[in-house]
C-alpha cells in the first residue's frame, strides 16, 4: 500500500494525535517520523523544526478548542451557556490533553502569527459564555480570567488523574459551575443595584 503524501497539514495533524497519546513533553521528530512511516529528514520538508511543529499544533488546537466551545453554546445564554461551554472545554482537554497543552504553552511570535487569531477566537468563545450575565466591561475581564483559571485548573487536573478522593468528579464539576453561576449573577445584581445616597440632617456637618 503506497504511503500517503505528506503535507504540512498532515504532519501537524499526525503530531497532534501523537502528543495526545504520549504527552506534549514527550514528542520528538523521530517518534513522529516512525508513526508516519518515513525517515526523520523527510519531515523537514514540511516543518522546519520541532518548535515549528509544536507551534503549528498549538494553532490547530486553539482553533479546534474555540470551535468546540462556540458550537456548544450556540443558541444558549446565561447559566445554560456557561454549563455547556464549560463541559465542552472539559471534554476537549480530556480528549486532547497533548494538543491543549501545546496550545496553552505557545506564545505568538508577532502580530502576523496565525496563533493570534486562534487565541482571539478562544477569548471570543469564553466571552460569549458570559454574555448573558450582562457584566460591565471591567467586570468581564475579571470574569474571563476567573473562568479560564477555574476551568483550566479543573480540566487539566482531571486529565492528569489528579482527582483521587472518593467522590464523583462529575458532581464536583457541576458544583463548581453552579458556584461560578451564582457568583456571576451576584456580580451582575451588585452592578445593577441603585446606589443609596446618605442625606445629612439640616445644619449637620
Amino acid at each position: 500500500m503506497p504511503r500517503a503524501r505528506l503535507t504540512p497539514q498532515s504532519v501537524t495533524e499526525a503530531g497532534a494525535a501523537l502528543i495526545d497519546e504520549i504527552g506534549f513533553e514527550n514528542i520528538s521528530m523521530g517518534l513522529l517520523a516512525e508513526r508516519l512511516g518515513v525517515k526523520t529528514p523527510a519531515l523537514y520538508k514540511h516543518v522546519t523544526s520541532q518548535a515549528d511543529l509544536a507551534h503549528r499544533i498549538a494553532v490547530l488546537a486553539m482553533a479546534e478548542f474555540a470551535d468546540a466551545i462556540r458550537d456548544a453554546i450556540q443558541g444558549r445564554a446565561g447559566s445554560d451557556a456557561l454549563a455547556a461551554g464549560a463541559q465542552a472545554m472539559r471534554t476537549y482537554v480530556n480528549e486532547h490533553p497533548g494538543r491543549y497543552a501545546a496550545g496553552n504553552a505557545a506564545r505568538p511570535s508577532g502580530p502576523d502569527d496565525p496563533l493570534v487569531p486562534a487565541l482571539e477566537r478562544v477569548v471570543a468563545s469564553w466571552a460569549a459564555m458570559l454574555r448573558g450575565y450582562r457584566l460591565d466591561p471591567v467586570q468581564e475581564i475579571h470574569a474571563l480570567r476567573m473562568l479560564r483559571s477555574a476551568l483550566h485548573g479543573f480540566s487539566t487536573l482531571e486529565a492528569a488523574g489528579g482527582f483521587q478522593m472518593d467522590a464523583s468528579v462529575d458532581d464536583s464539576f457541576t458544583w463548581m459551575i453552579n458556584f461560578l453561576d451564582h457568583g456571576l449573577r451576584a456580580a451582575t445584581s451588585s452592578a445593577l443595584a441603585p446606589t443609596s445616597t446618605a442625606t445629612s440632617p439640616a445644619g449637620g456637618h
